[in-house]
């Protein structure tokens, strides 16, 4: 039994509460937000995490009942900071959001995806030069493990210029960093280039 004016709803595998309002004859069902519905994994070397990727982080928190952001354990790449002291940034800047855990990975991200049981990739996507090379990885990744979806997310329009590439050959020239990285990540990297 169910307390007067809600009703038990299934949305996306979740109870929710929901009413009916009636407006001028029609009923609306009024339902509590939420979206979320998976475990989806944000991918990247995050050389450093800029405020960017914090964007995308937090929009998909939101979306999702885990965001994995997964730190990619490339030997082939000469990175700025070292995996552990990425993960190290990652954790303390995303520690405030209870639906995000940081971890790294090696390998095929569709391997990865499997045996954490995601079925959802998360890429952010800048500009038309991003996309086809997202799309083209997508397409792979499809390809790998059909029942692996990526979704693209346009960064909020304060980030859409915004790289780590070019976050560290600021920092490199000694330019100005605020807004384009969060605090810690900043002094950081201002200890590392100078």
């Amino acid at each position: 039994m169910q307390p007067d004016g809600f009703q038990k709803v299934v949305f996306f595998g979740k109870a929710r509460k929901d009413s009916s309002i009636p407006v001028a004859g029609v009923n609306y069902r009024s339902i509590e937000p939420c979206m979320k519905t998976s475990i989806a994994i944000y991918p990247g070397s995050f050389d450093p995490v800029t405020n960017g990727h914090l964007d995308l982080i937090e929009r998909g928190e939101k979306m999702f009942d885990l965001v994995i952001v997964a730190v990619l354990n490339n030997a082939e790449k000469q990175p700025l900071f070292s995996v552990p002291e990425r993960v190290e940034m990652l954790r303390e800047v995303t520690q405030k959001w209870p639906g995000v855990e940081v971890d790294v990975f090696h390998g095929l991200l569709v391997d990865y995806a499997r045996k954490r049981g995601a079925g959802v990739i998360l890429r952010g996507i800048r500009a038309i030069s991003d996309y086809e090379y997202e799309l083209q990885m997508a397409l792979m990744n499809r390809k790998l493990e059909p029942r692996l979806e990526t979704v693209f997310m346009l960064p909020g329009e304060s980030f859409s210029y915004l790289s780590s590439k070019l976050v560290r050959e600021i920092a490199q020239l000694g330019g100005p960093l605020k807004d384009l990285v969060p605090p810690e990540v900043e002094q950081r990297l201002r200890a590392k280039v100078l």
